[in-house]
Parts: C-alpha cells; sequence; structure tokens
C-alpha cells in the first residue's frame, strides 16, 4: 500500500477525534490530503497537528460539532425513539457526564456503520 493511502486510513479513523479536539488542527491536516501526494514534511506536518490535537482538553463545542458529523451517519436511519433521545442527550450535554458518546457508540454497532466502526473516537482501543 502507498504511504498516502496508509496515511489516508490513519486519517479517517482519527478524523473525528481531531474534530473533537481541535477544528483548526482538522482543518489543517485536511488540507494536507488535498493531492495525491506526500512527502516527508506532510509527515512532519501530520504528526504536528496529531499531537496538538491530542493535547487538547476536551471542550464542549469541539465535541458537539464532531458528535453532530457521527449522528449525520444515524439522521436517516434511526427512529422516532433514537431520534427524540439524541436530542434530549444533545440538549442537556455535558463535558463531565458525556452520555451522547456511549449512546453513538450504541447507535454505530446497531447499525453496523462501518466507516464510524473504524473511528477512534468512539472505538480507541479497537473496543468492539
Amino acid at each position: 500500500m502507498k504511504i498516502i493511502a496508509q496515511r489516508q486510513q490513519e486519517w479517517s479513523a482519527l478524523k473525528y477525534l481531531i474534530l473533537s479536539k481541535s477544528q483548526s488542527d482538522y482543518r489543517a491536516i485536511r488540507k494536507l490530503f488535498t493531492d495525491d501526494k506526500w512527502d516527508e514534511g506532510k509527515e512532519r506536518a501530520f504528526r504536528s497537528y496529531l499531537q496538538h490535537a491530542l493535547a487538547e482538553p476536551p471542550k464542549k463545542g469541539n465535541l458537539l460539532n464532531a458528535y453532530q458529523h457521527v449522528w449525520g451517519y444515524f439522521k436517516n436511519k434511526a427512529s422516532e425513539t433514537e431520534r427524540q433521545k439524541y436530542e434530549e442527550l444533545l440538549e442537556t450535554f455535558s463535558v463531565d457526564h458525556d452520555t451522547l458518546l456511549p449512546f453513538l457508540k450504541e447507535l454505530t454497532l446497531k447499525y453496523q456503520e462501518q466507516y464510524l466502526l473504524q473511528s477512534k473516537l468512539l472505538f480507541p482501543k479497537e473496543e468492539k
């Protein structure tokens, strides 16, 4: 597998985790993938952005933004009950008592959403 394909695969697993930590690092990393080329400079930048984002403490706005992206995979599949629960969890969301993440994990497993099953935001240590 070419290095660019390996990095794209790595990025797809990390993208929502990075978005949940730092939108600026997320956007900078996305820019690295705008062409089909990869070099040492991009590799260094990629690692640096990842390291910076992962060191960031959780912030409500960043987490909710990432969770809303994840919810997008379910908005047309979810039952009315699931939709109501999502809205309720969104309204009462707290970084210190995050009940939205387990709910999104539950939906990912229920609907077997392949892309999200690889997500380090939802499954940080391959706990599926």
